[in-house]
């Protein structure tokens, strides 16, 4: 008998089942003694929907906008690195999975495929995330590679000066297969890189020595001034640096906790976002990624005022278990949800998703 996939917790016991131990862990995994992890999980479970009725939700929209681009559904594909671990067609296939389903993908630094081929898989919207070098020349050439081949925008993640401490990796040996390299990297001629990042260790050691642990709220300016593109600032739990990064020219802000891979025990992504859309005022897009597995999840965030969640873990379970097909029925199924919270809801259209609708149940 075939298996049916019914919702995303069938394809992450499925990916699960597929990927090498030390594979898995190292997506799944999170820091320390991943509290952080389960907490974004149990934050969006401790939200209540205070439905609404007697509305006529007939005819339903899930669409909107994010920095002015026209996607299908509140969801975007978060960065997450090495995909071709899950699946040989890695961050090619999730591109085409992304235009499929109507939404943004957000290429990650450390991906295992070349920015200028993933954005040649797909003519869909795609943002460039960007981790700040020490060597700011190579930072420039990353930056100058996603202007070129046609990135729209950059997505600055600030919350990784050093790598969070994942004890998964450690005691699952987790390697870097022969044939897998950081390719972003490389490409800038970082030669140092790929060796290094070989296993757990050496990724921490990539971190510490290459990574800028000097970053502030001056190198948004910078990277909105080299590239030309809007900058969206990922990795903020909290207002006064949600603020700061506005005030140097940010254009969205990502509230992140890293999926809880970096410092364990830190606040809940939903926790966050409240504080955080209200410092933000209306200044700029705020977007949240953490813990979002179901449609409700979706509309408790878009609730408390993010304009649309990020997904990670997820697509790649999707991508372990049926490679571009995978990913993009994670994110029907996802759509699916939403598109029935929403009516269930009382809400017609995105702009009908209020404050009012959400109350922490404790």
């Amino acid at each position: 008998m075939e298996r049916r996939f019914v919702n995303l917790f069938d394809y992450e016991a499925a990916a699960r089942e597929k990927l090498d131990p030390a594979a898995w862990g190292y997506f799944a995994g999170g820091a320390g003694d991943e509290i952080t992890l389960r907490r974004n999980r149990e934050a969006l479970d401790e939200l209540e929907i205070r439905y609404r009725t007697m509305v006529d939700v007939s005819q339903r929209s899930t669409a909107t906008t994010v920095l002015g681009r026209g996607i299908a559904f509140p969801v975007l594909i978060a960065p997450t690195a090495m995909q071709r671990l899950a699946h040989p067609d890695g961050e090619l296939a999730t591109a085409r999975a992304a235009e499929r389903a109507g939404t943004v993908m957000v290429v990650s630094t450390t991906a295992t495929t070349g920015l200028a081929e993933v954005r040649s898989a797909a003519r869909g919207a795609m943002w460039f995330q960007l981790y700040v070098y020490r060597d700011r020349a190579i930072t420039a050439e990353l930056i100058g590679r996603a202007v070129a081949a046609g990135y729209d925008a950059i997505v600055l993640t600030v919350d990784a000066p050093v790598l969070g401490r994942r004890e998964r990796d450690i005691r699952l040996g987790f390697s870097l297969p022969p044939g897998l390299t950081v390719a972003n990297a490389e490409a800038a001629g970082m030669h140092r890189v790929p060796p290094a990042v070989r296993d757990a260790s050496g990724l921490m050691l990539h971190f510490r020595d290459l990574h800028d642990a000097a970053l502030s709220p001056r190198d948004v300016e910078w990277v909105a001034a080299i590239s030309g593109l809007p900058v969206v600032v990922k990795g903020i739990v909290r207002g006064d640096d949600a603020r700061r990064a506005l005030e140097h020219g940010a254009r969205g802000i990502v509230v992140s906790n890293h999926g809880g891979r970096q410092l364990d025990t830190s606040v809940s992504a939903a926790r966050a976002l409240p504080e955080v859309v209200e410092a933000v005022g209306g200044a700029a897009e705020v977007y949240m990624d953490g813990g979002v597995r179901r449609g409700t999840d979706v509309l408790k965030a878009l609730a408390l005022g993010a304009r649309a969640v990020l997904l990670g873990r997820p697509v790649l379970w999707g991508l372990a278990v049926g490679g571009e097909d995978g990913v993009v029925h994670v994110l029907q199924l996802l759509r699916e949800e939403f598109d029935l919270a929403m009516a269930l809801a009382g809400a017609r259209e995105v702009g009908d998703i209020t404050p009012d609708l959400v109350r922490w149940r404790r």
